[in-house]
């Protein structure tokens, strides 16, 4: 209602402010006056249009257009919180990414310190090993030329000495020392 008082006032303030000079020839309330004719079918229009209802049709238009606006923007900005969230969420996750992707490769240069010294550690031992076995093979093989020199000299000892014993000895000497040698194996077996 008060819109419709807004609008007769402004209607009857451009009434008043139409003024003779401006209008046809002849008095302004008259249906010859195209002015007045102009007047009275705008009125009507806009009466036609208070009855109708246009008016609050148009504001509940606006109102549903502005309604759907504010929660287009209600939607905008919780997808752009959303999307924040997420890109947050992802760039946290590089971060721990990027974080055990270091601890990874520390590890794995730790390791790999760890597995050259094991290696180093490991071929000392082989190496030690390889030079106390040779040590071994040597001694053993020096024992073995040592004794085969001494079973040699032995054996060159014995046929020595029984080349020298059998050009001394005669057959009594021979008998008697056959003797005496019997009774000492006797001797110490028993």
């Amino acid at each position: 209602m008060k819109k419709l008082l807004v609008l007769g006032t402004a209607l009857g303030a451009a009434v008043a402010a139409a003024a003779p000079a401006h209008a046809a020839a002849g008095p302004f309330f008259s249906l010859g006056n195209t002015d007045f004719v102009v007047l009275i079918a705008f009125l009507i229009f806009v009466g036609i249009l208070l009855y109708a209802g246009v008016p609050a049709k148009l504001a509940g238009l606006l109102d549903k257009r502005a309604a759907t606006i504010k929660s287009e923007l209600e939607e905008a900005r919780a997808l752009r919180e959303e999307a924040k969230s997420v890109l947050a969420s992802y760039e946290r996750k590089q971060k721990e990414v990027a974080e055990q992707t270091d601890r990874i490769v520390a590890n794995a240069k730790e390791e790999a310190q760890a597995a050259a010294t094991q290696a180093k550690a490991d071929l000392k031992v082989a190496i030690d090993r390889r030079l106390a076995a040779a040590e071994e093979q040597i001694a053993s093989a020096e024992a073995a030329a040592v004794k085969q020199v001494r079973e040699r000299a032995v054996t060159v000892a014995i046929a020595a000495a029984t080349d020298v014993l059998s050009q001394q000895m005669s057959a009594a000497s021979t008998s008697a020392s056959i003797d005496a040698a019997i009774i000492e194996v006797e001797a110490k077996l028993h």
